[in-house]
């Protein structure tokens, strides 16, 4: 199995996708409930545009024991195309999940910010975004004004 799990990982690499497909849906055929498998097999159907088939290979792999980097990847990319395909909640739930697991990683907080906007809460979603700036930001300009950032961020529609 790793073998070939590492030939359709080469292949995606070299852009030859819809080889790649063939050969993670291959597989998943022999191993259905590996997470390494459906979370490959996510990642080429996202690739192709085939969110929506996708989208069940990511939910596998994060439930059948995924860790570290791989988590990481598959519940970002869960979570992304949740969102573009509209299910804004679903997308909600898992950059949650994912910020809870790895606070650390602001990509996540962006994407929240992204779903936030897409859920009708703009301020929300600036709020996050400002605050994930300051906190990962080396702009001169934007250290020097640490301070008034973060306190604007959620106080976008106050006036004084």
């Amino acid at each position: 199995m790793e073998e070939r799990l590492s030939r359709a990982i080469q292949l995606r690499k070299e852009k030859k996708v819809e080889e790649a497909r063939e050969l993670m849906l291959a597989l998943y055929a022999d191993y259905p409930s590996n997470a390494q498998v459906n979370y490959h097999c996510a990642w080429v159907h996202d690739l192709l545009g085939l969110e929506r088939e996708a989208i069940p290979f990511y939910e596998k792999a994060v439930q059948t024991g995924l860790s570290g980097e791989d988590l990481q990847g598959a519940l970002l990319g869960m979570g992304s195309t949740y969102r573009c395909i509209g299910e804004y909640q679903k997308a909600h739930d898992t950059f949650q999940q994912a910020i809870a697991l790895f606070p650390a990683r602001h990509e996540f907080r962006v994407f929240l910010a992204i779903t936030w906007y897409n859920l009708g809460q703009p301020a929300k979603a600036m709020e996050l975004l400002l605050n994930s700036l300051v906190e990962t930001s080396n702009d001169e300009g934007v250290i020097a004004y640490r301070n008034a950032i973060q306190f604007y961020a959620d106080k976008l529609d106050e006036t004084w």
